[in-house]
């Protein structure tokens, strides 16, 4: 019994080896440096943590985000994803738009900061 055990805490090791690994990395390129609004979106946190930059989120068109049941959905790469209460940011849009931050891995994407705008 113990050694079924072993082969598979080695077997199931190997695999999670072998899986690939996706890292994350700012794009901030230096593009953004002179705005006015650069410090304010450098501070931006929704409870998941910061959102990071301008750089690394990207602005949503209304037809890709609504409210929908009480929670907003935000629609990437084809598909609507229910954005997760964590994730929204409370705080007044200073830019107007709407933006998200979404990671994406193995398992789909998640949304980890969502700054909705003004549906016009």
């Amino acid at each position: 019994m113990l050694m079924r055990q072993g082969r598979f805490v080695l077997v199931l090791t190997s695999v999670l080896a072998a899986l690939p690994v996706k890292s994350v990395t700012a794009r901030d390129d230096g593009r953004y440096a002179n705005s006015p609004l650069k410090p304010w979106f450098d501070s931006l946190k929704s409870s998941k943590g910061l959102c990071c930059s301008v750089a690394d989120g990207y602005a949503v068109a209304d037809p890709d985000w609504e409210s929908k049941d009480g929670h907003y959905r935000v629609r990437i790469d084809g598909e609507w994803i229910t954005v997760p209460d964590d994730a929204v940011i409370t705080e007044p849009n200073r830019a107007g738009r709407t933006m998200v931050w979404p990671i994406k891995g193995s398992l789909g994407t998640t949304i980890r900061c969502f700054l909705p705008g003004t549906m016009s």
